[in-house]
């Protein structure tokens, strides 16, 4: 398990320099006021972690761990660890830049509204990933590039009909004394869409042939 996850560790390291280089730029136009970093690393670390299942297709690297003790469990529940390590590790440089951005624009730190915005960026990042890795394993990088950008679209539209039709801001009233509590319940769903996610991916992986 632990040399799995070292694995993904390591091809998400080489392309560390260019996190860093493409993040001191961003950070500059932060500070120009041109765009919001809480957004920016979340998105270029979803472009990261699926690069592993790039560089693990062009490797073959899925038909070799399956040779491995355990290894289509541990293929699947290694990549699930790494990218929670990841968003982790994300959060906490967004934290950080968030309150040394905000210091120096304004020479104050919102801490609240920078976690609660920092958990929803991650959450919304987290509902992505958990909903490509299932259709990855099932049908690869590439497939499953075409697939989610097909779902996406259908779903805008749905959602644009809907809108277009019934009043949402009703509904939204409705649900406004969940508020109170939003951090608990965006740390339940997220534990509880990484569990299924996890258990379809790793039903798809088990049954996959090579």
């Amino acid at each position: 398990m632990i040399g799995f996850i070292k694995k993904d560790l390591a091809m998400i390291k080489s392309n560390f320099k260019l996190l860093g280089f493409l993040v001191i730029i961003y950070i500059v136009m932060i500070l120009l006021g041109y765009m919001d970093i809480s957004f920016i690393l979340p998105f270029m670390s979803v472009m990261i972690i699926i690069s592993t299942f790039s560089y693990d297709n062009y490797n073959k690297w899925d038909a070799y761990s399956i040779s491995l003790p355990n290894g289509r469990k541990n293929n699947v529940k290694s990549k699930y660890i790494t990218t929670i390590l990841m968003l982790l590790l994300v959060s906490i440089i967004i934290v950080i830049l968030s309150f040394i951005i905000s210091y120096i624009n304004t020479q104050t730190i919102n801490y609240e509204q920078t976690l609660i915005s920092t958990l929803g960026t991650i959450f919304g990042t987290l509902l992505v990933l958990t909903f490509m890795y299932p259709i990855i394993y099932k049908f690869g990088v590439e497939k499953a590039r075409i697939l989610i950008f097909i779902i996406v679209f259908g779903l805008a539209i749905i959602i644009g009909l809907i809108s277009k039709y019934i009043d949402l801001s009703n509904i939204l009233k409705s649900l406004s004394f969940l508020e109170n509590y939003l951090v608990i319940i965006l740390i339940i769903t997220s534990i509880i869409m990484v569990y299924i996610s996890y258990k379809i991916s790793e039903k798809i992986f088990m049954n996959k042939e090579f």
